[in-house]
């Protein structure tokens, strides 16, 4: 029987069952609307589940209460109590089915981190591909104009560089040269083609050319190398050889670049450097010796010759005191060219023409000498015009220079006098040319050495081209020779037009 001590309690617990009931199915409700407006959001869902795990726990307790306060009031407690353990294992259950569900979604909840994360990189990574798309033909035209410039660029250094730049395979094929490489190995010859000839065809010394590539292999590089390279016509040059090797073109293979600088001119002044210091210290020091030789000599003529007045013509101490004379007069003409060589005077210059005083020498040859089977030829320059000149001194050049052809070509053979204008500035240039044997290499760099001769002992003094470049080099000019065995001997003599002392 209900009491009225226990009707607020019997009203608390069925009125709050109910209302449990009412508010869980509301918020069942409100869970399922926010759910279905956006089933994408993992927190709707969740939110649904709980709420129908809680749904299921508030209908089951209120229900069982509800029950109880019925059989309760009906006084049948006895089912109650039978009735009781299967609510509490449907509470219990109900517990279990939120709780499954809360851990359930703590795991959906990381994946839906993780799917969120993912989600922004691939909308950034859209968002990009979009702007590439949209941008690709201007992005693709401005990486154009900057491939464009820098190509521009570097094939202007590889084509306007005044040293030789050349790419060749690893075998040493030639792929691509400069204009300044062809220049330089094609010189004069015309309709060559240098791209894909061997490189090592145009080394002097095969072994430098395997030497440079077994560095350049075994290092990746070689800096200023000197060997010795050639023309396609044979003549050869001194060049500093840089290399590197290139693994970047790949459709061509490995790759080896070389720059190439020509330092023969730079050889060659070095060594006529060298020459003049070479000459002007033997210069002082043949000046000294003349000097002190010159006086005795004067003396020892000078008796000579009183003796030679005293003597008999047809008696041998006049012959013995004749030959006396003889030699001292040779050491006094050696003494006086020791000294022209030394001497720094300047020169008595007039204005000449060239061609009368080479006429002139070839003449007295011509005269006073043997002239056996020797022909000369001349060959002139009509545009050349008259010439400031020491008219003796330039004799005395060509003299001794036709004469050592001569000496050269022996009882037969041809000198050649080539003469021609120089341009800017002008200058005239004159080659003495024979066909004889020529000169050793070994010799060739002291052929303007003072009482340096090839001639027998007794047929020369090693003076006469000594004092030559002496004469030149005071006129302004410059004299050199070109020769090697067996094919003969060019020299040649530049004088400014003009003529000045140096």
């Amino acid at each position: 029987m209900m009491t009225v001590s226990t009707i607020p309690i019997w009203v608390v617990d069925i009125g709050g069952s109910i209302l449990m009931i009412v508010l869980s199915l509301s918020c069942l409700r409100l869970a399922y609307d926010l759910r279905r407006k956006d089933r994408t959001n993992v927190i709707w869902t969740y939110l649904l589940w709980v709420c129908c795990a809680l749904t299921l726990f508030a209908v089951s307790r209120s229900a069982g209460h509800i029950l109880k306060q019925i059989l309760i009031f009906s006084g049948q407690r006895g089912v109650w109590d039978v009735i009781r353990p299967v609510s509490g294992g449907l509470n219990t259950f109900a517990f279990i089915v939120v709780a499954s569900v809360t851990l359930f979604f703590q795991q959906t909840w990381t994946i839906y981190h993780t799917i969120e994360n993912d989600r922004s990189a691939l909308q950034r990574a859209r968002d990009e591909l979009l702007y590439l798309n949209q941008n690709l033909e201007n992005l693709v035209a401005e990486r154009t104009r900057e491939l464009g410039h820098s190509e521009k660029k570097y094939r202007r250094i590889f084509e306007t560089s005044r040293d030789m730049i050349l790419v060749t395979a690893v075998d040493g094929t030639i792929l691509d040269l400069n204009p300044m490489g062809r220049e330089t190995l094609v010189r004069k010859a015309t309709g060559l083609e240098i791209v894909g000839q061997p490189f090592q065809t145009f080394f002097a010394q095969t072994i430098d050319w395997d030497n440079l590539l077994r560095e350049v292999s075994s290092k990746g590089f070689v800096s200023n190398a000197e060997v010795e390279l050639r023309h396609v016509d044979g003549s050869s040059f001194r060049a500093l050889v840089s290399a590197g090797q290139d693994r970047a073109l790949a459709e061509e293979g490995e790759a080896i670049h070389f720059l190439v600088k020509d330092i023969e001119e730079r050889r060659l002044m070095e060594k006529q450097m060298a020459q003049a210091d070479k000459l002007a210290s033997i210069g002082e020091f043949s000046a000294g010796i003349a000097h002190e030789i010159n006086n005795p000599l004067g003396v020892i003529l000078g008796y000579t010759q009183l003796l030679i007045r005293r003597e008999d013509e047809n008696s041998e101490r006049y012959t013995d005191l004749k030959t006396i004379e003889k030699h001292v007069r040779n050491c006094k003409t050696i003494v006086e060219d020791l000294l022209n060589f030394a001497r720094s005077s300047p020169t008595r210059k007039d204005q000449v023409h060239l061609h009368d005083i080479i006429d002139d020498v070839i003449h007295f040859i011509q005269h006073h000498s043997r002239k056996g089977g020797l022909t000369i030829q001349k060959t002139y320059d009509g545009t050349l015009p008259p010439m400031v000149l020491d008219e003796k001194k330039v004799k005395q050049v060509f003299m001794n220079l036709i004469m050592n052809a001569k000496h050269a070509v022996g009882k037969s053979g041809t000198v050649r006098l080539t003469t021609r204008l120089l341009d800017d500035p002008k200058r005239a240039e004159v080659e003495v040319a024979d066909d004889g044997y020529g000169i050793e290499k070994k010799n060739l760099s002291r052929i303007f050495d003072p009482f340096f001769t090839t001639k027998p002992t007794g047929e020369g003094t090693g003076l006469g081209l000594s004092v030559s470049y002496g004469i030149i080099k005071k006129h302004g000019g410059d004299i050199h020779v070109d020769s090697s065995p067996g094919a003969g001997t060019v020299f040649t003599v530049v004088l400014p037009i003009n003529g000045r002392d140096t």
